[in-house]
């Protein structure tokens, strides 16, 4: 799982994408403990999915292009009230695809931070077509607004 997450959105080679190091896990489970959210049986993980309960203001620097994905991270600040939610990434093995279990954590994990939290959007970055459905897929299961981050074409 960890080699499909690197390969697929190449944190290794862009410094400004979350990379989960340890410290980055600390901070998102200090947010929330939903942010980090699995689906796993007795080989290990099929789907992960990371999510993080952020600002509206944060948000809108994020999806203009103003700050990074990892300066999103480091304004969250753990402790304040949340009202939206970035959908970071999902993650499932080839075998697991297409079964509607990516959704599935992402909607009870979005779920959980609901319960803490008057959530009223949520957003994404657009890595893959896939990845695009699966966001508005979400978004019209919770009944929230779904906002896209502005992708340059440089």
């Amino acid at each position: 799982m960890i080699q499909l997450v690197t390969e697929f959105f190449d944190t290794r080679n862009d410094p400004d994408q979350i990379s989960v190091t340890p410290e980055e896990r600390e901070k998102l489970e200090s947010i929330h403990p939903a942010t980090l959210s699995e689906l796993a049986n007795d080989d290990g993980p099929m789907v992960w999915i990371l999510l993080i309960p952020t600002s509206t203001s944060i948000m809108d620097r994020f999806i203009n292009g103003t700050i990074t994905e990892k300066q999103l991270l480091e304004e969250t600040q753990p402790g304040v009230a949340y009202d939206t939610i970035y959908l970071c990434s999902a993650s499932v093995l080839p075998e697991y695809r297409q079964k509607g279990l990516a959704k599935k954590v992402a909607i009870e994990a979005i779920n959980s931070i609901r319960k803490d939290h008057t959530i009223k959007s949520l957003f994404y970055w657009p890595f893959s077509s896939e990845g695009r459905g699966l966001a508005k897929s979400i978004s019209r299961e919770v009944d929230l607004p779904l906002f896209e981050k502005k992708v340059s074409s440089a």
